[in-house]
């Protein structure tokens, strides 16, 4: 019945998208129709006479650097601060404007407008993230543009774009190989409206011990049904198998071995996401469109651990596990197959809902209007082992978890000559349901409900006089719902925690004033009236919450030289990122670790720098790029000492030097490469949630593309 209900929510709003507004439809006259795609900015036309900070990562850029994650994508945004964990950028921690990047909770991520995470209203958090081989280009939004999309509408919403499928018959197919036993093959071939796409990653992690296997298969299908009619149909399949742990390294271990020693072999990271969407563009006639996005997604993940972090109580119980991570914290070299015992963290995910979207562009400007309906199911099962390699055993966690959450927005762009005004407001309501199913014959099974709703408006503003300048300005109300096990606790009771609300400011500008030169700068400011952090056995942090606000500046600029030299930066600095009230612990009210008013976020660094500087010279182009990451604190306290688990104390600043050289031959339509990351082979601690974390040893690679 619940889910009979559901999918008559979604036929109601699937209505909204085929009700026909036009009694006579031969009268409208046929507008070219666009691959059907939901775009956070659009073209670069577009993208400068916005109203507020926007990035586009064209593929270009993407291609010539050779990017190898996400993460190294996105330090190209000013604004953007990712900090990594595994080496390989499957579970990116991304932070936009000084806010924790822990599992990228505060940002929301799509592709090509469709839902990205697999829980964003329920558990924002990122455990899947596909390989940026997958992308054709990445689009950042902030400030209050973003209320068009949701929920999360703080930090910024990151769309991935994927290619679009190709009407004449072509592709590529592309080998990398390099150091740490890495391999990268790929191939791209379309035409005639599809494209199939697949890449194979594998190679070391950036610890001892660690091992990626990836494979991401994707299809599209894109037809016009008739002058007015098209889809986009998508399926993809990605999977993971990879030997990664979770615990970091305590201080002596870091001390005694380096940031590379990993002592546990037997933990094991598996993966399975299958998705599928359409989306549907109706073009009603030449200034007014309806899209539709229809999406459903399955994702799986089981990670056997030994240890959740550095501590030495927090590995499994068993025979021999104290030892282990007593030891650990001597910085004694252990043998943890001595630990009889191990975790499984067993989680399974089902994403649906429906979205249309109407664009009607009017004499006064356009407007926006959007609803959508959005259901998520959690299953998260714990078992323990009895061995280092199990992977079966007792259930101590059971639980089953329940979003419905149904939205809207209505945005009007006026256009006053050079000027341009943009009110909105969006509407979230979210209901959540929880289960804990019992683990054993005497267990009990306990039940809650909760329901949030929150208006979150905006408006801001634009000024254009010509296509070379633009100065705009915004201000909007921040939002984020809490996860379903921070509203409803393990015994079915309401947890008195509120939701993630913020007042959100910026003014900034935009100039191209010839062909080389290019910059936009913006000025920010966010007062969060409610500020989450949210718990983690990992950071020894409880659930919590407090006022806090941020402020700075962001700079990105490329200048092209005649000679065939270019450059450019993405600066942050982020002088303001305090702690207005001490956090507290949402169940006890006591203050959290130290904080206090007055006191730096962690995991803020105040300065971040990308900066490259290239040439192109007939056939070449060679590229080196810095990237430079400030001091930061790991914890509420602003501790400078690292204490014996490695979680608390200052992470110094860090520069690392990425670099690559292509070769064209046009007569063979063949590209060759050379790159090599972390080029200097830098050791530095990039997190300290879990124990010290080290970033990704040098890389050298080595690799060819053939089109055809």
């Amino acid at each position: 019945m619940k889910m009979t209900l559901k999918w008559i929510n979604a036929a109601v709003l699937s209505a909204f998208s085929t009700i026909a507004l036009s009694d006579d439809v031969s009268q409208v006259k046929p507008h070219f129709l666009e691959v059907p795609r939901v775009d956070v900015i659009g073209t670069k036309d577009q993208q400068f006479k916005q109203s507020s900070t926007s990035t586009i990562i064209e593929q270009q850029e993407l291609e010539s650097a050779h990017v190898m994650t996400t993460n190294e994508a996105l330090r190209k945004v000013p604004g953007v601060v990712v900090r990594d964990e595994e080496g390989f950028g499957m579970r990116p921690n991304i932070s936009i404007r000084g806010l924790n990047p822990t599992r990228s909770t505060k940002v929301l991520l799509l592709e090509d407008g469709i839902p990205l995470a697999y829980a964003p209203y329920g558990d924002n958090a990122s455990y899947y993230y596909p390989a940026i081989d997958r992308f054709s280009s990445i689009e950042v939004l902030k400030g209050a543009e973003q209320i068009k999309f949701g929920p999360q509408t703080i930090g910024g919403v990151i769309n991935h774009i994927t290619p679009n499928a190709p009407q004449a018959f072509g592709g590529y197919v592309s080998a990398t190989a390099g150091n740490r036993d890495f391999l990268n093959t790929k191939i791209n071939v379309g035409g005639n409206g599809m494209l199939l796409d697949y890449t194979h990653k594998q190679g070391d992690g950036a610890r001892d011990n660690t091992y990626h296997n990836v494979d991401d298969l994707n299809f599209k299908l894109t037809k016009a049904i008739n002058d007015y009619h098209g889809v986009t149909f998508r399926a993809n399949y990605f999977s993971e198998d990879s030997q990664v742990s979770y615990s970091g390294l305590t201080r002596a271990e870091y001390i005694n071995f380096g940031g590379r020693y990993n002592p546990f072999k037997r933990d094991d990271f598996e993966t399975t996401r299958y998705g599928t969407s359409v989306t549907h563009d109706w073009q009603i006639s030449s200034d007014l469109s309806l899209i539709t996005n229809y999406y459903y997604s399955y994702f799986t993940r089981d990670w056997w651990r030994q240890q959740s972090n550095s501590s030495a109580g927090n590995i499994a119980t068993g025979v021999g596990c104290a030892a282990v991570g007593n030891g650990r914290i001597l910085g004694l070299e252990v043998d943890t197959d001595t630990c009889q015992g191990n975790q499984g963290r067993l989680r399974t995910y089902d994403t649906y809902g429906v979205e249309p979207r109407l664009s009607w562009s009017h004499d006064l400007g356009q407007l926006d209007i959007g609803i959508k309906a959005h259901y998520e199911e959690q299953r998260r099962v714990q078992k323990n082992g009895t061995s280092a390699s199990a992977r079966d055993g007792a259930i101590s966690e059971n639980n089953f978890r329940e979003t419905n959450a149904y939205s809207g927005f209505i945005s009007n762009r006026f256009d006053f000559g050079d000027f341009h005004l943009t009110p909105a407001i969006r509407y979230e309501h979210v209901e959540n349901k929880r289960k804990n199913g019992a683990t054993s014959a005497s267990s009990l099974v306990t039940r809650g409900e909760s329901t949030i709703h929150e208006w979150v408006p905006g408006v801001s503003l634009a000024y254009t006089p010509n296509d070379q300048y633009t100065v705009f300005a915004g201000v909007h109300e921040g939002f984020a719902p809490p996860r379903t096990e921070d509203l409803i606790g393990a015994n079915g009771g309401s947890v008195d925690v509120g939701v993630e609300k913020s007042k959100n400011y910026e003014l900034g500008f935009r100039a191209r004033p010839n062909k080389a030169f290019s910059i936009e700068s913006t000025l920010f400011y966010n007062d969060f009236d409610n500020l989450i952090a949210v718990g983690s056995v990992a950071s020894n942090v409880a659930l919590s919450e407090g006022k806090a606000k941020f402020g700075g500046l962001e700079i990105l600029g490329r200048y092209d030289f005649d000679n065939g030299l270019y450059s450019r930066i993405a600066y942050t600095w982020l002088p303001l990122a305090e702690q207005e009230s001490p956090f507290r612990n949402v169940l006890t009210n006591a203050i959290v670790g130290g904080s206090a008013s007055g006191n730096r976020q962690p995991y803020a660094p105040k300065n971040t720098v990308t900066a490259a500087f290239g040439y192109k010279l007939g056939q070449w182009d060679a590229m080196i790029e810095a990237v430079h990451v400030g001091r930061q604190y790991a914890d509420f306290a602003e501790t400078k000492v690292v204490d014996i688990t490695g979680q608390f104390g200052e992470i110094s600043s860090y520069t690392i030097y990425n670099a690559a050289i292509n070769y064209k031959m046009p007569a063979y339509k063949t590209t060759l490469f050379l790159v090599g990351k972390n080029i200097f082979d830098k050791e530095y601690i990039v997190d300290r949630t879990r124990g010290i974390l080290t970033g990704m040893p040098a890389l050298i690679q080595v690799g060819a593309r053939y089109d055809f």
